[in-house]
C-alpha cells in the first residue's frame, strides 16, 4: 500500500493520500483582517491541496473548523463555507473554539476527502 504526502516539510504534509483517501493538513491563512476573508484564504488553500491529491471539494467526507472565538466568528465563516460548498455535498463537520497558534489566525480547517 502506497502513502503518498503532498506538499510536506519536516513537520507535517499538507495532503496524505492513502487508497482512495485524502487527508489535509489544518490550513490557516496567511494574511486577512477577518474571519470571513481568512475563510476564503482557507478554503482556496483547501482547494488547491485536494485538486494536487486528485480530489475536489464535492468528495469531501468530513470537516474540522476551529474558530479563535466561536461567538464572533461562527456566523460570518459559515457564510462563506456554505457559499463555497456546491448544493446537497456537504460533509459531516465539527467547528469548535481553539486556541490556534499564531495569534492572528481567526480559522483553519481541516478535512477528509475521497479521491475522485
Amino acid at each position: 500500500m502506497t502513502i503518498n504526502r503532498i506538499s510536506r516539510n519536516e513537520r507535517l504534509s499538507g495532503a496524505v493520500t492513502f487508497k482512495d483517501l485524502v487527508f489535509l493538513s489544518g490550513q490557516v491563512p496567511d494574511e486577512g483582517q477577518d474571519v470571513a476573508t481568512q475563510t476564503h484564504e482557507v478554503l482556496a488553500k483547501v482547494d488547491a491541496l485536494l485538486a494536487q491529491a486528485g480530489s475536489d471539494k464535492d468528495h469531501l467526507l468530513n470537516a474540522t473548523i476551529y474558530l479563535k472565538d466561536i461567538g464572533a466568528g461562527f456566523a460570518p465563516m459559515n457564510q462563506v463555507w456554505a457559499a463555497w460548498l456546491s448544493p446537497g455535498m456537504a460533509p459531516t463537520r465539527t467547528t469548535l473554539q481553539a486556541e490556534l497558534a499564531r495569534p492572528t489566525v481567526l480559522v483553519e480547517i481541516s478535512v477528509i476527502a475521497a479521491r475522485k
